[in-house]
């Protein structure tokens, strides 16, 4: 397998099947059939893996990298399933932190073509299978299954777990998972599965309840990891990131109720070393000093509020790259911008992505200094040309916007 044959193998899975990344709503098929009948085609191999499910609106990837770094220094082989990647596609799949290989890869997509004609995959169920039968062929000890879009329809919602957990609550993909809080609960609540502990760090009494609500109905233990205290860190940066380990400590518990062997040098070891152990990049990342240039997935009004929140906390003067996709309401965001900044906003250089001149109207009302660029790039290196060492650099509002821009610097940098 060469190189551009591995490519045109990726390029026709991003093609053939309806992508969230691309098309949107469309790429979203609510229900299980689809993956059922995928897993029963390639012999069920998420039935011979242990799995720890992890779902909510913001921090399912920081919390499943957490976890999957504190099992890695515990000597588990761990497998590790993120979306959507910031770089390579390979990297939505992982084990011990080495993205999935290439020539698997390769040659699951040939399988993938003959697959009965009357079954319609989109992108993350064939993604989804795909990291299933991975983790089974490698004999992971265990693996983290983070949730794709919602939860009780999300193709990730036929494992049947050690664990599952709720991170939080928020509003985002109301087209899809309803216009209310409460409503978007429900569908986070329905990874909950009968006698399989449910970790909840949702902080809303009212959400929260909900939540405990579906556990007493499944006969299932609930798990409030909001009062847990610990001065325990991470290396993944972010004040949001405390929330976070606390849902950690929760699943950890539950897992030396199974019997797993995690000391305290192993937690303190894996949530300290989550970057070298895993990879992950992309939330509150610092990608340079001189100016100090961050970057953050944050991308719906929770997120970007925290995110923002700290950015009000560094006393330098700011450049913000932003960028949107179609489906995010922006005039909500507009109210949280970062003070004593200047804006840079772009397309992001996807189908979805929304081009500045398209929501100009709100960036005048909001009385802001700003320029627009066709892409994320040009809107870069406009405020890395502006700042000065003693200035700052900030880059987010989308998973694209960061993935475009460390896609092009990062491989620059090295």
């Amino acid at each position: 397998m060469t190189n551009q044959e591995y490519q045109e193998a990726v390029d026709w899975l991003f093609v053939q099947a309806p992508n969230y990344q691309i098309d949107g709503e469309k790429a979203y098929k609510p229900g299980l059939e689809n993956i059922t009948r995928l897993c029963d085609f390639f012999g069920n191999p998420q039935e011979k893996i242990k799995c720890i499910h992890i779902g909510g609106t913001n921090g399912k990837g920081s919390t499943s990298n957490m976890l999957a770094s504190v099992l890695q220094e515990s000597g588990y082989k761990i497998g590790l399933y993120n979306s959507p990647h910031l770089i390579d596609f390979t990297e939505r799949i992982k084990i011990n932190g080495e993205n999935c290989d290439k020539e698997f890869v390769f040659h699951f997509i040939q399988k993938l073509k003959t697959i009965p004609e009357d079954i319609l995959p989109s992108f993350f169920e064939f993604t989804t299978i795909m990291a299933f039968e991975y983790f089974h062929q490698k004999n992971v000890d265990f693996a983290i299954i983070e949730v794709g879009l919602g939860g009780r329809l999300d193709s990730t919602n036929i494992i049947k777990p050690l664990v599952s957990a709720i991170t939080n609550v928020q509003l985002d993909h109301q087209n899809i998972l309803g216009n209310s809080i409460e409503e978007i609960a429900f569908e986070k609540a329905g990874i909950i599965k009968n006698m399989v502990p449910i970790i909840s760090g949702e902080e809303n009494e009212a959400i929260k309840n909900i939540i405990k609500r579906k556990a007493e109905k499944e006969n299932t233990k609930f798990v409030d990891a909001t009062p847990i205290i610990s001065d325990l860190n991470s290396d993944l940066k972010g004040n949001y990131q405390k929330k976070n380990i606390r849902v950690v400590l929760a699943i950890i518990e539950e897992l030396k109720q199974l019997d797993l062997k995690i000391s305290d040098a192993d937690l303190e070891r894996g949530l300290s070393s989550v970057h070298k152990n895993t990879g992950f990049i992309g939330r509150w990342f610092e990608f340079s000093q001189n100016p100090l240039t961050i970057c953050d997935t944050a991308h719906n009004q929770a997120g970007l509020e925290q995110v923002f929140s700290q950015l009000n906390l560094i006393a330098k003067h700011k450049h913000v790259v932003l960028g949107f996709v179609n489906d995010k309401k922006i005039d909500d965001v507009m109210a949280l911008l970062p003070e004593k900044s200047e804006f840079y906003f772009a397309k992001p250089s996807i189908n979805r992505g929304r081009h500045p001149e398209e929501y100009e109207d709100l960036l005048l009302n909001a009385k802001i200094i700003y320029k627009i660029f066709d892409s994320v790039q040009e809107a870069y290196l406009s405020a890395k040309q502006e700042a000065t060492p003693e200035e700052m650099i900030f880059i987010g509002g989308s998973n694209f916007v960061v993935g475009e821009f460390l896609q092009k610097n990062l491989t620059d940098k090295e």
